[in-house]
C-alpha cells in the first residue's frame, strides 16, 4: 500500500508541474512571418495573438488579395510555431507522448 501511497504523490506532483507549465505558456511568445518579414505575427504559448505588424510598403490599394495572403501566411507561421513550443514544453512531462485533452 505505501507504494501506491508514494506513486499517488508522484503523479499529483506532475500534475501540479504540468499545470505551472501551462500557465506559463502565456508568458512565451513567437513570432510567425511572410513576405521577408513584411508581415509578422506575435503569439503566446496559448495560441492568442498579440500583435500584427504589416510594412507601409506591403500595402497596396491595388493588391488588398496580396496583403490578406501575407497576413494568413504569418498568422498560420506563428500558431505552427506556438503549437511547437507547446509540444516542446509538455513533452518533458509525457515522455512525447501525445495525450488528448492535455494542451
Amino acid at each position: 500500500m505505501n507504494n501506491m501511497n508514494q506513486m499517488m504523490k508522484q503523479v499529483k506532483k506532475m500534475q501540479e508541474q504540468m499545470l505551472k507549465a501551462q500557465e506559463q505558456l502565456a508568458d512565451k511568445t513567437v513570432l510567425g512571418s511572410s513576405g521577408g518579414g513584411a508581415v509578422t505575427v506575435e503569439v503566446n504559448g496559448h495560441k492568442k495573438i498579440l500583435s500584427i505588424a504589416i510594412k507601409p510598403e506591403v500595402v497596396d490599394p491595388e493588391d488588398i488579395e496580396m496583403l490578406q495572403d501575407l497576413v494568413i501566411t504569418a498568422v498560420n507561421d506563428a500558431l505552427v510555431k506556438a503549437e511547437d513550443l507547446a509540444n516542446d514544453d509538455m513533452s518533458k512531462f509525457t515522455g512525447g507522448m501525445k495525450i488528448p485533452g492535455l494542451f
